[in-house]
């Protein structure tokens, strides 16, 4: 029976640190099912879920700590359930500024997960509005939307959700693809 490892990486990013460790993982007889990785400045930061047998799995979280060590790399495994491939049909960049009142970023995204979405990417700016002298946010987001979601009638109602928190926003769909393959 096939098992499943989360790993998330944190290190300087450099050159070789990835195939250092896909070829750690591929060691070990492990597939990467999945990964997402962020620079941050010269920070890396790697998400990744691996799949193999009970012995496969038990060589990687062996393997990974020595890795972690040659590489002065950070890392936490944990081992999870059965993971499913997302159909995403829509990636949409939403852009908004506004008041900067708290609880905003809180309320918005509480919106994409109550609406099977969720934010893939998020920049937040705040800053003084040099005319009102008030704080204001800028906020730049990448949502995934899955497939089965009616895209323009899920577009209208976050422009709605967005207006009615006084926000002028800017959504788009610019990302159609389909993923579910």
């Amino acid at each position: 029976m096939l098992q499943q490892l989360i790993i998330n990486f944190l290190a300087v990013d450099k050159p070789g640190l990835l195939s250092a460790i896909a070829t750690t993982v591929n060691d070990a007889s492990c597939n990467i099912l999945d990964s997402r990785q962020a620079i941050f400045g010269q920070e890396l930061s790697l998400t990744m879920i691996i799949e193999g047998n009970q012995t496969a799995i038990t060589k990687a979280e062996m393997a990974i700590p020595m890795l972690c060590q040659e590489h002065d790399l950070l890392a936490m495994m944990k081992r999870t359930k059965h993971h499913e491939k997302q159909h995403l049909a829509h990636l949409l960049t939403i852009e908004f500024s506004g008041a900067d009142i708290q609880g905003l970023l809180r309320d918005v995204s509480a919106y994409f997960h109550k609406n099977q979405s969720s934010i893939s990417a998020l920049r937040q700016k705040t800053y003084t509005c040099p005319d009102t002298k008030l704080e204001k946010v800028r906020c730049n987001i990448v949502v995934t939307v899955p497939d089965n979601i009616e895209i323009d009638g899920f577009i209208a109602q976050t422009q709605s959700f967005l207006s009615s928190l006084s926000l002028a926003a800017t959504i788009t769909d610019k990302h159609q693809n389909n993923w579910s393959e």
